[in-house]
Order: structure tokens, then C-alpha cells, then sequence
């Protein structure tokens, strides 16, 4: 019995809050298949490597992003057929999140508003649809998990972590409601002795994020 060969890759789905609007780290391809359109950063794992040590390898060498401090967690593995015009490839997805990520300092390598990548159907091989599955699982995390506090900074206000629910989410949401909610939540909310005017207007109230994994009660997003 003949085993088929295969190839194994990695792509990352890197997103991050930059002005005001939930972004993603694109790659600009230069050469067929797909010239000129955007895809996802990754490339293939090598023979020696577990899926882990590939995708933070590709974070540096492709995403740019080397020595940084980024949650990462498998998203979802891709395998059909027809995924990859060159050969029978399957694909480990990863999903990374952190607050203020740099610019690369390569010229392929951007920041795009995922709304402008979703709209736009010049995508390399089946990377819009990875793109949207990392989307849904980031905003589903936000209900359940304190994976919001992913995107602030190490000390930051309730308002600032409401603007990072309300840009993931797409939608707006009641200030007091959302203070009420968040603060009630077990453990998810540490205040600290600090108060910061950043937000503009009164001293505000600075936090950490506590050490809770799962939010009890969760934060629903608002059905439409």
C-alpha cells in the first residue's frame, strides 16, 4: 500500500486593535499561484518541528513579529483537496492576539481592517475563509473567556476594554451595563491604586486583568 505525500503548513492569523478598527497581518504575494493578492503569513513546517515551535518560528521569519508578546492558540486545521493549486497541502491554523502590534519592517507585510479584507475577494487560496473562521472565534472568546484584556494593555480603564468589545464585536454597547457586567465578573477585573485621564474628562479607574480563565457570569454579545 502506496502513502500519499503530502505537505503540512502553517498560516497565522494575527489580529490586533489599530485606530479604532479590528486589523489583520497580510502577506502580499509576489509570484504565482496567486500574484498580487493577499493571504495569510506562514509557510511550511520542517521536518524537525512540532506545530507550536513552527508557528512562533513563522511569526518572527513572516510575520515580523519576533520577541513578542502574543497570545497564540490552534484555530483549526484545513485539508480539502483543492485548497492549494501546486499540490495536496494541509494547513494548521493559528490565532494570535495582542494590543498595539508593530509595523513589520517588511514591505510584503501590512496591517488591513479585516472589514476592507472581507469585502475584498482577492484572496490567496482559501485564507478568506481562515481569516473569517479566526474572526468568529475571537468574538465567540470575548462571551466566555477574558481574552478581551488580550488586546489592552497591562493596566487599562473599563471604557478602553469596552471599545475593544464594541471593534471585535461591530456593535455598540451601554457604558454602565458593560461596567456593571465586567466588574461583576469573578475575578476578571483587578483594580489597582492608579487612575489615568487618558479617556479624557474625570480620573479614571485603571485595572489588570485577573487571573480567571472563563468569565462567570459570560458576556453575551447583543443578538441582531
Amino acid at each position: 500500500m502506496s502513502v500519499p505525500r503530502l505537505a503540512v503548513s502553517v498560516d497565522l492569523v494575527v489580529l490586533t486593535v489599530r485606530e479604532q478598527r479590528l486589523s489583520a497581518l497580510m502577506w502580499r504575494r509576489d509570484r504565482a499561484p496567486y500574484d498580487g493578492a493577499w493571504s495569510l503569513p506562514g509557510g511550511f513546517i520542517q521536518l524537525d518541528e512540532d506545530l507550536p515551535v513552527a508557528a512562533s518560528r513563522l511569526m518572527a521569519e513572516r510575520a515580523g513579529l519576533a520577541d513578542v508578546r502574543i497570545h497564540l492558540e490552534q484555530l483549526a486545521t484545513y485539508g480539502y483537496p483543492d485548497r492549494d493549486p501546486r499540490q495536496r497541502v494541509v494547513s494548521v491554523a493559528y490565532l494570535g492576539l495582542a494590543p498595539d502590534l508593530p509595523a513589520s519592517s517588511r514591505a510584503q507585510v501590512l496591517w488591513t481592517a479585516v472589514d476592507d479584507l472581507i469585502d475584498n475577494d482577492r484572496a490567496a487560496f482559501d485564507h478568506r475563509r481562515i481569516l473569517c473562521d479566526g474572526m468568529e472565534r475571537a468574538r465567540a472568546k470575548l462571551e466566555y473567556t477574558s481574552l478581551a484584556a488580550a488586546f489592552c494593555p497591562p493596566e487599562f480603564t473599563v471604557a478602553e476594554l469596552r471599545r475593544v468589545y464594541e471593534i471585535v464585536w461591530g456593535t455598540v454597547l451601554d457604558p454602565r451595563n458593560f461596567h456593571r457586567k465586567v466588574t461583576g465578573a469573578d475575578r476578571f477585573l483587578i483594580p489597582t491604586d492608579r487612575t489615568t485621564t487618558r479617556d479624557g474628562g474625570r480620573p479614571a479607574r485603571l485595572y489588570r486583568r485577573g487571573d480567571a480563565e472563563q468569565l462567570r457570569p459570560p458576556m453575551l454579545r447583543p443578538r441582531t
